[in-house]
């Protein structure tokens, strides 16, 4: 028998994964399961002149800044008139974002992650990857990618 105690909607807090979100929000109230929200920011390094060794320095205060902002939206992320699961957990990462989704969803026993794709195809997507792929390919539970409709 399959059980779902734990889904997993990782979010960029774009249009394309506020669908998705909806949709964890929805089955995980009709599997009285608990619903994770996560959000990777990213730690890109970026040169500051020519020499690829020069890399520009930003204060403490701004991670702090980014990271507390993007703790706020993912804390109102849940619409009031959407369902409301059993239990909500929420938590910010740095790093790759398909590395923390693999990292979060093992150490916290997710039993299905819910995440959204752009649905670009052809040199769209060969130039610029998918990470909703590489979390098919590497997620250590079943991945349910959700499509928004909307461009």
């Amino acid at each position: 028998m399959i059980q779902i105690d734990r889904i997993l909607a990782p979010t960029d807090f774009s249009k394309h994964s506020e669908a998705a979100v909806r949709f964890a929000c929805e089955l995980a109230d009709r599997l009285g399961a608990e619903l994770h929200l996560l959000h990777v920011l990213s730690e890109v390094v970026v040169p500051a002149g020519p020499d690829p060794m020069l890399v520009a320095s930003m204060p403490p205060e701004y991670y702090k800044e980014i990271e507390d902002q993007a703790r706020q939206t993912l804390a109102t992320i849940c619409a009031a008139d959407w369902p409301k699961p059993r239990a909500v957990v929420s938590e910010i990462r740095w790093g790759d974002a398909v590395d923390e989704i693999h990292d979060y969803a093992t150490e916290h026993g997710i039993d299905l992650i819910v995440v959204s794709t752009h649905g670009r195809t052809g040199l769209a997507h060969v130039l610029l990857g998918s990470v909703a792929e590489r979390i098919v390919r590497e997620a250590p539970c079943p991945v349910l990618t959700i499509r928004d409709k909307k461009p």
